[in-house]
Protein backbone atom coordinates (compact mmCIF):
# COMPACT_ATOMS: atom_id res chain seq x y z
CA UNK A 1 0.00 0.00 0.00
CA UNK A 2 3.18 2.47 0.79
CA UNK A 3 4.18 1.96 -2.60
CA UNK A 4 0.70 2.71 -4.01
CA UNK A 5 0.52 6.18 -1.95
CA UNK A 6 3.95 7.12 -3.30
CA UNK A 7 2.61 6.78 -6.46
CA UNK A 8 -0.50 8.67 -6.03
CA UNK A 9 0.39 11.29 -3.54
CA UNK A 10 1.90 13.54 -6.54
CA UNK A 11 -1.16 13.23 -8.71
CA UNK A 12 -3.79 13.78 -5.68
CA UNK A 13 -1.56 17.17 -5.13
CA UNK A 14 -1.57 18.53 -8.87
CA UNK A 15 -5.02 18.15 -8.87
CA UNK A 16 -5.72 20.08 -5.75
CA UNK A 17 -2.96 22.68 -6.56
CA UNK A 18 -4.84 23.13 -10.22
CA UNK A 19 -8.33 23.76 -8.84
CA UNK A 20 -7.37 25.53 -5.26
CA UNK A 21 -3.85 27.41 -6.36
CA UNK A 22 -2.64 27.00 -2.67
CA UNK A 23 0.18 24.95 -2.89
CA UNK A 24 1.32 25.25 0.85
CA UNK A 25 -2.45 24.26 1.93
CA UNK A 26 -2.73 21.72 -0.26
CA UNK A 27 0.43 20.08 0.19
CA UNK A 28 -0.67 19.62 4.07
CA UNK A 29 -4.32 18.52 3.06
CA UNK A 30 -3.08 15.66 1.05
CA UNK A 31 -0.29 14.81 3.69
CA UNK A 32 -3.32 14.18 6.11
CA UNK A 33 -5.34 12.43 3.13
CA UNK A 34 -2.45 10.14 3.03
CA UNK A 35 -2.40 9.33 6.62
CA UNK A 36 -5.77 9.02 6.77
CA UNK A 37 -5.36 6.40 4.01
CA UNK A 38 -2.92 4.72 5.55
CA UNK A 39 -4.79 4.12 8.60
CA UNK A 40 -8.19 3.41 7.68
CA UNK A 41 -7.63 1.44 4.31
CA UNK A 42 -6.27 -1.54 6.08
CA UNK A 43 -9.20 -1.90 8.80
CA UNK A 44 -11.84 -1.12 6.15
CA UNK A 45 -10.42 -2.25 2.88
CA UNK A 46 -9.32 0.07 -0.42
CA UNK A 47 -12.01 1.51 -1.87
CA UNK A 48 -12.58 0.85 -5.71
CA UNK A 49 -10.91 4.59 -6.95
CA UNK A 50 -8.07 5.17 -4.44
CA UNK A 51 -7.06 8.52 -6.40
CA UNK A 52 -10.52 9.72 -6.37
CA UNK A 53 -10.55 8.59 -2.60
CA UNK A 54 -7.29 10.89 -1.61
CA UNK A 55 -8.42 13.75 -3.75
CA UNK A 56 -11.90 13.81 -2.29
CA UNK A 57 -10.72 13.46 1.19
CA UNK A 58 -7.84 15.90 0.67
CA UNK A 59 -9.86 18.76 -0.76
CA UNK A 60 -12.23 17.98 2.18
CA UNK A 61 -9.31 18.38 4.52
CA UNK A 62 -8.13 21.55 2.42
CA UNK A 63 -11.37 23.00 2.56
CA UNK A 64 -11.50 22.40 6.18
CA UNK A 65 -8.00 24.36 6.30
CA UNK A 66 -9.41 26.85 4.59
CA UNK A 67 -12.37 27.70 6.68
CA UNK A 68 -10.09 27.96 9.62
CA UNK A 69 -7.88 30.41 8.04
CA UNK A 70 -10.56 32.57 6.97
CA UNK A 71 -12.28 32.40 10.38
CA UNK A 72 -8.89 33.60 11.59
CA UNK A 73 -8.18 36.37 9.36
CA UNK A 74 -11.78 37.60 9.27
CA UNK A 75 -13.85 36.96 12.30
CA UNK A 76 -16.92 34.10 12.36
CA UNK A 77 -19.77 36.46 11.97
CA UNK A 78 -18.43 36.91 8.12
CA UNK A 79 -17.40 33.18 7.81
CA UNK A 80 -20.44 31.39 6.48
CA UNK A 81 -20.52 34.58 3.36
CA UNK A 82 -17.10 33.03 2.33
CA UNK A 83 -17.78 29.53 2.77
CA UNK A 84 -16.68 27.64 -0.61
CA UNK A 85 -18.87 24.92 -2.54
CA UNK A 86 -18.32 21.44 -1.74
CA UNK A 87 -15.71 20.25 -3.36
CA UNK A 88 -16.69 19.43 -7.13
CA UNK A 89 -15.53 16.22 -9.18
CA UNK A 90 -11.22 16.64 -10.59
CA UNK A 91 -10.54 15.85 -13.93
CA UNK A 92 -8.54 13.10 -14.22
CA UNK A 93 -5.57 14.85 -15.45
CA UNK A 94 -2.06 14.03 -14.55
CA UNK A 95 0.09 17.15 -13.89
CA UNK A 96 2.99 15.67 -11.97
CA UNK A 97 5.19 17.17 -14.42
CA UNK A 98 3.61 20.10 -14.22
CA UNK A 99 3.91 19.63 -10.34
CA UNK A 100 7.92 18.43 -10.50
CA UNK A 101 8.55 21.97 -12.67
CA UNK A 102 6.95 23.82 -9.68
CA UNK A 103 8.74 22.47 -7.09
CA UNK A 104 11.81 23.42 -9.50
CA UNK A 105 11.20 26.97 -9.45
CA UNK A 106 14.38 28.65 -10.07
CA UNK A 107 13.56 31.33 -7.62
CA UNK A 108 14.49 28.26 -5.06
CA UNK A 109 18.35 27.06 -3.96
CA UNK A 110 19.03 23.56 -5.27
CA UNK A 111 18.98 21.98 -1.83
CA UNK A 112 15.35 23.58 -1.65
CA UNK A 113 14.29 22.35 -5.28
CA UNK A 114 15.30 18.79 -3.74
CA UNK A 115 13.66 18.53 -0.67
CA UNK A 116 10.54 20.17 -2.11
CA UNK A 117 10.76 17.92 -5.19
CA UNK A 118 11.05 14.42 -3.10
CA UNK A 119 8.55 15.39 -0.94
CA UNK A 120 5.50 16.90 -2.99
CA UNK A 121 6.36 14.43 -5.93
CA UNK A 122 8.38 11.44 -4.49
CA UNK A 123 5.69 11.40 -1.84
CA UNK A 124 9.03 11.25 0.96
CA UNK A 125 7.89 12.21 4.24
CA UNK A 126 10.56 14.98 5.92
CA UNK A 127 12.03 12.38 7.59
CA UNK A 128 12.95 10.28 4.87
CA UNK A 129 14.51 12.85 3.27
CA UNK A 130 16.08 13.65 6.43
CA UNK A 131 17.45 10.33 6.50
CA UNK A 132 18.92 10.01 2.61
CA UNK A 133 20.80 13.13 3.48
CA UNK A 134 21.76 12.86 6.58
CA UNK A 135 20.97 16.09 7.97
CA UNK A 136 18.09 17.00 10.76
CA UNK A 137 14.89 16.72 10.29
CA UNK A 138 14.31 19.71 11.18
CA UNK A 139 17.19 21.04 8.96
CA UNK A 140 14.80 19.44 6.02
CA UNK A 141 11.19 20.83 7.66
CA UNK A 142 12.82 24.98 7.37
CA UNK A 143 13.62 23.92 3.92
CA UNK A 144 10.26 22.65 2.49
CA UNK A 145 8.61 25.65 4.63
CA UNK A 146 11.00 28.50 2.92
CA UNK A 147 10.54 26.89 -0.24
CA UNK A 148 6.93 26.60 -0.22
CA UNK A 149 6.95 30.20 1.50
CA UNK A 150 8.58 31.73 -1.57
CA UNK A 151 6.69 29.93 -3.64
CA UNK A 152 3.67 31.67 -2.21
CA UNK A 153 5.61 34.76 -1.95
CA UNK A 154 6.54 34.73 -5.40
CA UNK A 155 3.29 34.09 -7.26
CA UNK A 156 3.80 31.68 -8.64
CA UNK A 157 0.91 29.78 -10.46
CA UNK A 158 0.45 26.23 -10.94
CA UNK A 159 0.59 26.11 -14.85
CA UNK A 160 2.72 24.90 -17.29
CA UNK A 161 5.94 26.93 -18.43
CA UNK A 162 5.94 29.14 -21.36
CA UNK A 163 7.80 27.94 -24.41
CA UNK A 164 10.11 30.56 -23.15
CA UNK A 165 10.59 28.94 -19.93
CA UNK A 166 10.64 25.76 -20.86
CA UNK A 167 14.31 25.02 -21.73
CA UNK A 168 15.11 26.49 -18.34
CA UNK A 169 12.59 24.47 -16.22
CA UNK A 170 13.37 21.26 -17.67
CA UNK A 171 17.01 21.98 -17.21
CA UNK A 172 16.45 22.15 -13.62
CA UNK A 173 14.09 19.61 -13.16
CA UNK A 174 16.84 17.27 -14.66
CA UNK A 175 19.64 18.56 -12.76
CA UNK A 176 17.36 18.07 -9.50
CA UNK A 177 16.80 14.23 -10.37
CA UNK A 178 20.99 14.13 -11.30
CA UNK A 179 21.48 15.79 -8.07
CA UNK A 180 19.41 13.04 -5.84
CA UNK A 181 20.70 10.22 -7.80
CA UNK A 182 24.78 11.49 -7.62
CA UNK A 183 23.83 11.95 -3.82
CA UNK A 184 22.88 8.12 -3.49
CA UNK A 185 25.58 6.71 -6.38
CA UNK A 186 28.29 7.93 -3.68
CA UNK A 187 27.11 9.25 -0.62
CA UNK A 188 29.31 12.27 0.34
CA UNK A 189 29.07 11.35 3.89
CA UNK A 190 28.65 8.77 6.19
CA UNK A 191 29.48 5.30 6.61
CA UNK A 192 27.26 4.03 3.52
CA UNK A 193 28.82 4.11 0.04
CA UNK A 194 26.15 4.23 -1.72
CA UNK A 195 22.26 5.02 -1.29
CA UNK A 196 20.49 2.91 -3.21
CA UNK A 197 17.00 4.48 -1.51
CA UNK A 198 18.19 7.53 -3.52
CA UNK A 199 19.22 6.24 -6.47
CA UNK A 200 16.16 4.23 -6.70
CA UNK A 201 14.01 6.94 -6.05
CA UNK A 202 15.93 9.14 -8.65
CA UNK A 203 15.27 6.40 -11.71
CA UNK A 204 11.27 6.19 -10.39
CA UNK A 205 11.33 9.64 -10.56
CA UNK A 206 13.01 9.74 -14.54
CA UNK A 207 10.88 7.23 -15.72
CA UNK A 208 7.80 9.07 -14.65
CA UNK A 209 9.28 12.25 -16.58
CA UNK A 210 10.57 10.28 -19.29
CA UNK A 211 6.94 8.70 -19.91
CA UNK A 212 5.91 12.33 -20.05
CA UNK A 213 8.38 13.52 -22.81
CA UNK A 214 10.01 10.18 -24.71
CA UNK A 215 11.06 12.17 -27.53
CA UNK A 216 13.35 15.01 -25.25
CA UNK A 217 16.70 13.22 -25.38
CA UNK A 218 18.16 14.77 -22.18
CA UNK A 219 15.84 13.04 -20.32
CA UNK A 220 16.38 9.80 -22.11
CA UNK A 221 19.82 10.83 -21.94
CA UNK A 222 19.65 11.30 -18.15
CA UNK A 223 17.76 8.07 -17.89
CA UNK A 224 20.41 5.96 -19.59
CA UNK A 225 22.83 7.65 -17.16
CA UNK A 226 20.92 6.13 -14.70
CA UNK A 227 20.57 2.67 -15.27
CA UNK A 228 24.00 2.16 -16.69
CA UNK A 229 26.06 3.51 -13.82
CA UNK A 230 23.15 1.87 -11.24
CA UNK A 231 23.93 -1.24 -12.99
CA UNK A 232 27.22 -1.47 -11.70
CA UNK A 233 25.83 -0.87 -8.22
CA UNK A 234 26.03 -4.84 -6.65
CA UNK A 235 29.81 -4.65 -7.91
CA UNK A 236 30.94 -1.59 -6.13
CA UNK A 237 31.27 -2.76 -2.77
CA UNK A 238 32.43 -6.09 -1.32
CA UNK A 239 30.82 -8.17 1.07
CA UNK A 240 32.26 -6.16 4.17
CA UNK A 241 30.96 -2.74 2.38
CA UNK A 242 34.25 -2.11 1.20
CA UNK A 243 34.76 0.17 -1.90
CA UNK A 244 35.91 -1.89 -4.84
CA UNK A 245 37.23 0.04 -7.69
CA UNK A 246 35.91 0.05 -11.06
CA UNK A 247 38.78 -1.79 -13.09
CA UNK A 248 38.38 -4.68 -10.50
CA UNK A 249 34.80 -5.42 -10.16
CA UNK A 250 33.40 -8.25 -10.69
CA UNK A 251 31.43 -7.47 -14.20
CA UNK A 252 29.09 -10.73 -14.19
CA UNK A 253 27.73 -8.74 -11.15
CA UNK A 254 26.65 -6.17 -12.96
CA UNK A 255 22.97 -5.79 -14.17
CA UNK A 256 22.65 -6.63 -17.44
CA UNK A 257 19.13 -5.69 -18.08
CA UNK A 258 19.60 -2.51 -17.03
CA UNK A 259 22.27 -1.93 -19.03
CA UNK A 260 20.51 -3.46 -22.08
CA UNK A 261 17.58 -0.61 -21.35
CA UNK A 262 20.41 1.86 -20.78
CA UNK A 263 21.99 1.56 -24.21
CA UNK A 264 18.84 1.29 -26.21
CA UNK A 265 17.56 4.29 -25.01
CA UNK A 266 20.73 6.20 -25.50
CA UNK A 267 21.19 4.78 -29.15
CA UNK A 268 17.90 5.97 -30.06
CA UNK A 269 18.19 9.48 -27.98
CA UNK A 270 21.34 10.31 -29.90
CA UNK A 271 19.86 9.14 -33.34
CA UNK A 272 16.95 11.69 -32.86
CA UNK A 273 17.65 14.65 -31.02
CA UNK A 274 20.59 17.42 -30.45
CA UNK A 275 23.42 16.01 -28.50
CA UNK A 276 23.48 17.12 -24.68
CA UNK A 277 25.63 16.70 -21.27
CA UNK A 278 23.56 13.51 -20.04
CA UNK A 279 23.79 12.00 -23.47
CA UNK A 280 27.47 12.43 -23.21
CA UNK A 281 27.79 11.12 -19.61
CA UNK A 282 25.90 7.93 -20.71
CA UNK A 283 27.65 7.58 -23.81
CA UNK A 284 30.56 7.00 -21.53
CA UNK A 285 28.94 5.36 -19.09
CA UNK A 286 28.23 2.55 -21.97
CA UNK A 287 31.34 2.10 -22.64
CA UNK A 288 32.63 0.76 -19.50
CA UNK A 289 29.35 -1.22 -19.31
CA UNK A 290 30.25 -2.69 -22.86
CA UNK A 291 33.92 -3.71 -21.64
CA UNK A 292 33.76 -7.21 -21.35
CA UNK A 293 37.11 -6.75 -18.85
CA UNK A 294 38.60 -3.66 -17.51
CA UNK A 295 41.44 -4.50 -20.07
CA UNK A 296 39.24 -4.18 -23.41
CA UNK A 297 38.00 -0.59 -21.95
CA UNK A 298 38.31 1.53 -25.04
CA UNK A 299 39.49 4.32 -23.22
CA UNK A 300 40.62 6.33 -26.58
CA UNK A 301 36.51 6.91 -27.14
CA UNK A 302 36.32 7.84 -23.26
CA UNK A 303 38.64 10.60 -23.51
CA UNK A 304 36.89 11.46 -26.66
CA UNK A 305 33.74 11.93 -25.08
CA UNK A 306 35.47 13.87 -22.06
CA UNK A 307 36.89 16.72 -25.00
CA UNK A 308 33.48 16.96 -26.27
CA UNK A 309 31.80 17.01 -22.71
CA UNK A 310 34.49 19.71 -21.86
CA UNK A 311 33.56 22.08 -24.43
CA UNK A 312 29.06 20.96 -24.50
CA UNK A 313 29.01 21.32 -20.39
CA UNK A 314 32.40 21.92 -18.84
CA UNK A 315 32.73 21.71 -15.51
CA UNK A 316 35.33 20.72 -12.50
CA UNK A 317 34.63 17.18 -12.66
CA UNK A 318 34.28 16.86 -16.07
CA UNK A 319 38.36 18.41 -16.30
CA UNK A 320 39.23 15.68 -13.82
CA UNK A 321 37.74 12.65 -15.36
CA UNK A 322 39.46 13.65 -18.35
CA UNK A 323 42.19 13.89 -16.99
CA UNK A 324 42.04 9.82 -15.51
CA UNK A 325 40.96 9.38 -19.47
CA UNK A 326 43.83 10.94 -21.00
CA UNK A 327 46.29 9.11 -18.38
CA UNK A 328 44.59 5.70 -19.67
CA UNK A 329 45.37 6.41 -23.12
CA UNK A 330 48.78 8.52 -23.03
CA UNK A 331 50.40 7.34 -19.93
CA UNK A 332 50.48 8.31 -15.99
CA UNK A 333 52.89 11.34 -16.63
CA UNK A 334 50.63 12.60 -19.11
CA UNK A 335 48.18 12.64 -16.88
CA UNK A 336 50.08 14.11 -13.81
CA UNK A 337 50.95 17.39 -16.34
CA UNK A 338 47.17 17.09 -16.90
CA UNK A 339 46.22 17.78 -13.23
CA UNK A 340 48.85 19.75 -12.43
CA UNK A 341 47.11 22.40 -14.99
CA UNK A 342 43.52 21.29 -14.05
CA UNK A 343 44.19 22.12 -9.93
CA UNK A 344 44.86 25.52 -10.70
CA UNK A 345 41.21 25.68 -10.89
CA UNK A 346 39.65 27.20 -7.86
CA UNK A 347 36.49 24.70 -7.67
CA UNK A 348 39.11 21.78 -7.01
CA UNK A 349 41.36 23.26 -4.81
CA UNK A 350 41.62 21.20 -1.75
CA UNK A 351 39.14 18.52 -3.52
CA UNK A 352 39.62 15.16 -1.68
CA UNK A 353 39.56 13.72 -5.51
CA UNK A 354 42.30 15.93 -7.00
CA UNK A 355 44.21 14.21 -4.02
CA UNK A 356 42.75 10.79 -4.69
CA UNK A 357 43.54 10.82 -8.97
CA UNK A 358 47.33 12.01 -8.04
CA UNK A 359 47.69 9.06 -5.94
CA UNK A 360 46.27 6.72 -8.33
CA UNK A 361 48.66 8.13 -11.15
CA UNK A 362 52.04 8.17 -8.89
CA UNK A 363 51.50 5.11 -8.06
CA UNK A 364 51.04 4.05 -11.55
CA UNK A 365 54.25 5.90 -12.67
CA UNK A 366 56.28 4.21 -9.53
CA UNK A 367 56.62 7.17 -7.49
CA UNK A 368 55.06 4.98 -4.29
CA UNK A 369 55.76 7.57 -1.46
CA UNK A 370 54.71 10.67 -3.08
CA UNK A 371 51.72 8.01 -3.73
CA UNK A 372 51.10 7.23 -0.34
CA UNK A 373 51.37 11.11 1.05
CA UNK A 374 48.66 11.96 -1.93
CA UNK A 375 46.53 9.05 -0.66
CA UNK A 376 46.96 10.32 2.92
CA UNK A 377 46.09 13.55 2.04
CA UNK A 378 42.73 12.65 0.12
CA UNK A 379 41.32 10.30 3.13
CA UNK A 380 41.65 13.26 5.29
CA UNK A 381 39.65 15.42 3.13
CA UNK A 382 36.63 13.07 2.35
CA UNK A 383 33.43 12.85 4.26
CA UNK A 384 33.04 9.56 3.23
CA UNK A 385 34.12 6.45 5.58
CA UNK A 386 34.22 4.10 2.93
CA UNK A 387 36.57 6.23 0.61
CA UNK A 388 38.62 7.04 3.87
CA UNK A 389 38.83 3.37 4.09
CA UNK A 390 39.82 2.32 0.52
CA UNK A 391 42.53 5.44 0.27
CA UNK A 392 44.09 4.88 3.68
CA UNK A 393 44.39 1.10 2.46
CA UNK A 394 45.88 2.43 -0.58
CA UNK A 395 48.67 4.75 1.32
CA UNK A 396 49.55 1.28 3.60
CA UNK A 397 49.58 -0.40 0.04
CA UNK A 398 52.31 1.86 -1.18
CA UNK A 399 54.42 2.71 2.03
CA UNK A 400 57.72 1.48 2.87
CA UNK A 401 57.97 -2.48 3.03
CA UNK A 402 59.87 -4.68 5.37
CA UNK A 403 62.40 -6.71 3.92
Amino acid sequence: MSDLLRELAPQVLAALVRRYGDFDTCEDAVQEALLAAATQWPDQGMPANPKGWLITAASRRRIELWRADTARRRREENAALLTPPDPEPVAAVDDTLTLLMLCCHPSLTPASQVALALRAVGGLTTAEIARAFLVPEATVAQRISRAKHRIKAGGARFRPPTPEEYPARLAAVLNVLYLIFTEGHTASAGEELQRADLTGEAIRLTRHLHARLPDEGEVSGLLALMLLTDARRPARTDAGGALVPLAEQDRRRWDRAMIAEGLELLERALRTAPIGPYQLQAAIAGVHAQAERAADTDWREIAGLYELLAVVAPGPMVTLNRVVAVSEVDGPDAGLRELAVAEADPALAGHHRVDAVRGHLLERAGNRAAAEAAYLAAARRTSSAPERRYLEERARACGPRDV
